[in-house]
C-alpha cells in the first residue's frame, strides 16, 4: 500500500543517517565504489532559480533528467537534489540524472546521479537507459549516437554503451563483473579465486548466504525460496550499511522460478525500496551463473516489471535490454 511505502522511505531515510555515523574510511587494499558524492560540489548560481526537467521511468524506477551540456558539473546540489526528489514536497523521484558534456574522448556524454538521499552512486542501470532516451530527444549537439543506435556514455563505472532498438527496447552493454570480494568492495570471506560466492552472514537474527558482485556499483545477491516471506524494509537496510560493506552495498533477494527466469526484490543503496534495479538484475544473474542456478540468459522479474539478461560466455560481457519511458516534463522552481 501507499503507506507501506512511504513507511519504508522513511526508514530508509533514518537508516541512511545512522549509516553516515559509522566510521567512513575504507580499509587498507578495499577498493572502492563510494556511495557518496566525491567531486567538490558546486554551489547553486544565483541565476539557476528554474530547472527544466524531464521525468522518465525505467519498470518504474524514476529519474529526473536534466540537460546540463553547457556545465561541467551539476547545475544543483545534492541536498536540493534532495528536496526535488521528495514525493511530497518536489517532483518525486529515485533521483535525478545530469547530462553533461564528455570527459572522456572515446564518450559522447557524461552521466552524474544524485540519489533522493543525495549520495552519488557509480551509475545506474535503469537510468542509463532513461538517459539514452532522453539525449535522442535533445537538439544536435555533441551527445549524438553512432549510425546504429549506440551512444558511449561515461560514468563513474566506466563507459557504458545503450543502443536504441527499433522496437523501443533499448539495450545496454555493461561491461564485465567484477569478482574480486576486495573491489566489491566487500570484507566477507572469499573463494581461492577471491571471489565471494555463498558467504555467511548474520544479520536481525537471520544467517544468509550471500553472493557479492560489482556491476561498477556493490551488491549483495541472495537467494530465498519464498520471496514474499522477505521483510524487505528490516532486513535490506541492515544489510546495505553492514560493516562488511565499507561502501555500503545495494541488496537482492532472488527466488529463481526456473533457469531462464528469476524473480527479485531489491534495497538499493541511497533509494531504498524500487520498483527495478538494472545493475542489479545484471548482478543477480552472474550470481545465479556462480552458484550453478541459471544458465546465462535469463528474464528477471522485478516489481516493476521483466528486463532481459545475457552474460556472454565468449568475452564475459553483460548486456541489458528493458525500456524507458518518459512520464512528463516541466521546470523546478529551486529554492
Amino acid at each position: 500500500t501507499r503507506v507501506d511505502e512511504e513507511g519504508e522511505k522513511m526508514l530508509h531515510v533514518l537508516v541512511s543517517a545512522a549509516c553516515a555515523l559509522r566510521p567512513g574510511s575504507l580499509p587498507s587494499g578495499i577498493g572502492a565504489s563510494v556511495a557518496v558524492a566525491r567531486h567538490a560540489q558546486p554551489s547553486l548560481s544565483a541565476s539557476v532559480t528554474e530547472l527544466p526537467f524531464a521525468k522518465y521511468h525505467g519498470l518504474g524506477n524514476d529519474f529526473l533528467l536534466v540537460d546540463s551540456r553547457s556545465s561541467k558539473e551539476p547545475p544543483i546540489t545534492p541536498e536540493q537534489a534532495v528536496k526535488m526528489c521528495d514525493r511530497n514536497f518536489g517532483v518525486g523521484a529515485d533521483g535525478v540524472i545530469f547530462v553533461l558534456p564528455a570527459n572522456d574522448d572515446a564518450a559522447d556524454c557524461q552521466m552524474r546521479i544524485y540519489n533522493s538521499d543525495g549520495s552519488e552512486p557509480e551509475m545506474c542501470g535503469n537510468g542509463i537507459r532513461c538517459m539514452a532516451r532522453f539525449i535522442s530527444t535533445l537538439a544536435p549537439s555533441e551527445a549524438k549516437a553512432s549510425s546504429d543506435g549506440v551512444y558511449t556514455i561515461s560514468t563513474l563505472a566506466g563507459l557504458i554503451k545503450p543502443k536504441l532498438l527499433q522496437d523501443g527496447e533499448i539495450r545496454v552493454d555493461m561491461g564485465q563483473p567484477i569478482l574480486q570480494g576486495s573491489r566489491v568492495p566487500t570484507t566477507l570471506p572469499a573463494d581461492v579465486d577471491g571471489r565471494v560466492i555463498k558467504a555467511p552472514l548474520s544479520v536481525g537474527g537471520s544467517d544468509f548466504a550471500v553472493t557479492c558482485v560489482s556491476m561498477g556499483n556493490p551488491h549483495a545477491i541472495i537467494f530465498v525460496d519464498d520471496l514474499d516471506a522477505i521483510d524487505l524494509a528490516t532486513i535490506g537496510p541492515q544489510i546495505e550499511c553492514h560493516e562488511v560493506f565499507p561502501a555500503k552495498t545495494n541488496v537482492e533477494f532472488v527466488q529463481v522460478l526456473s533457469p531462464t527466469h528469476l524473480k527479485m526484490k531489491v534495497w538499493e543503496r541511497g533509494a531504498g525500496p524500487t520498483l527495478a534495479c538494472g545493475t542489479g538484475a545484471c548482478a543477480l544473474l552472474v550470481a545465479a551463473v556462480l552458484e550453478g542456478r541459471a544458465e546465462r540468459s535469463a528474464t528477471v522479474t522485478l516489481p516493476g516489471g521483466d528486463l532481459q539478461i545475457e552474460w556472454r560466455e565468449e568475452d564475459d560481457t553483460i548486456f541489458m535490454t528493458g525500456p524507458a519511458v518518459p512520464v512528463f516534463s516541466g521546470v523546478y522552481s529551486v529554492e
